[in-house]
């Protein structure tokens, strides 16, 4: 009796670059989608939210969380320069552990172009799934 060893392939790897780009891009959207949060916050709570405390903690924090975003996704875009080409990685397990099907595809190296989320949809609008 002979025993063959099934072989697995190889795992995909990429240039940790090109993964580190793509995180930036993520890191770019989810500032921008952020960023979309305080005008309809305003739009929502008239003029008098900026008279309430806790409304303008609320209205500073999103201004915190896009400025975080942007430098993290800057910093990663300027090291990214300083990595030699030839390293790689393979991010399989890490690719398995993202929940968002959308941010999976883009970060795994499928192209999507634009924002994750949709600009021409009205407030009130939503799909099934």
């Amino acid at each position: 009796m002979t025993f063959t060893p099934v072989m697995e392939p190889p795992a995909p790897v990429e240039a940790l670059s090109d993964i580190l780009m793509r995180i930036v891009s993520e890191l770019h959207d989810v500032a921008y989608l952020i960023e979309r949060i305080e005008p309809q916050l305003l739009e929502l709570g008239g003029a008098e939210i900026l008279n309430s405390p806790d409304a303008m903690k609320v209205m500073q924090g999103i201004d915190l969380a896009v400025q975080k975003s942007r430098g993290l996704a800057e910093f990663i875009d300027t090291i990214t320069g300083e990595i030699p080409l030839g390293w790689t990685v393979d991010v399989a397990t890490a690719l398995s552990l993202v929940k968002l099907a959308e941010m999976q595809k883009a970060l795994g190296g499928s192209t999507r172009h634009g924002h994750s989320q949709p600009l021409s949809k009205a407030a009130g609008d939503f799909d099934f799934f």
